[in-house]
């Protein structure tokens, strides 16, 4: 059977392919995007540096950049490689409270600074709550369709990493009222948490 009566015979299964190979076009451009992010956010963390004042915020950024950076490297020699990186993926523990603080205080309409002079700690910290986030979902999304399982390994492997450095954000700008958490009334909240039950497994798939 020739090749144009067999639309197959360019398939390839992933097990005759060497390692460094067994990578789809879709799955390259989405790693690319999610190391391409991480890149983003420690040049971004390199520039707001000098100009933090808040000595425990300074040393948040410096333990999340080097997390970062390990990580990178990380990403990139399985991006390369194919294989099991040498250096595998860690484990970021972050070093604040968990207490969360409730409600909500007057303060000041806000609006963009119009002048990098304006910028305060207030702003990198959100900043960098942002671009965590957003290594957090590049990275998930490459992860649900790679097609080489050691890179799937490390990019979900970063998922609950970034998420534990955006919920570190998270704690200090709610430690220090940049993020203020509201709450609904008793009633509000026991309604919606009430609203819904379980299921009865009947055993019945159909």
């Amino acid at each position: 059977m020739d090749q144009q009566q067999n639309p197959n015979s360019q398939m390839k299964e992933s097990e005759t392919l060497p390692t460094h190979m067994s990578n789809g076009g879709h799955a390259i451009y989405d790693a690319h995007e999610a190391i391409s992010t991480v890149i983003g956010a420690m040049e971004h963390y390199k520039m707001y540096e000098q100009n933090i004042q808040c000595q425990q915020l300074q040393g948040i950024l410096s333990n999340q950049y080097n997390y970062l950076t390990q990580t990178y490297n990380t990403m990139v020699d399985a991006y390369q490689s194919g294989q099991k990186p040498a250096q595998p993926t860690a484990v970021y523990n972050m070093e604040i409270s968990n207490d969360v603080t409730y409600g909500l205080q007057p303060s000041q309409p806000k609006q963009p600074e119009q002048n990098p002079q304006q910028l305060n700690d207030q702003c990198y910290s959100g900043f960098m709550l942002g671009q965590l986030k957003a290594c957090a979902t590049a990275a998930n999304n490459a992860a649900l369709e790679a097609t080489n399982p050691v890179m799937r390994r490390v990019l979900q492997d970063s998922v609950p990493n970034f998420s534990e450095m955006a919920y570190e954000m998270f704690l200090y700008q709610n430690d220090k009222g940049y993020y203020q958490v509201a709450q609904f009334d008793q009633d509000t909240t026991n309604q919606l948490l009430n609203s819904y039950a379980p299921m009865t497994n009947t055993g019945q798939t159909h």
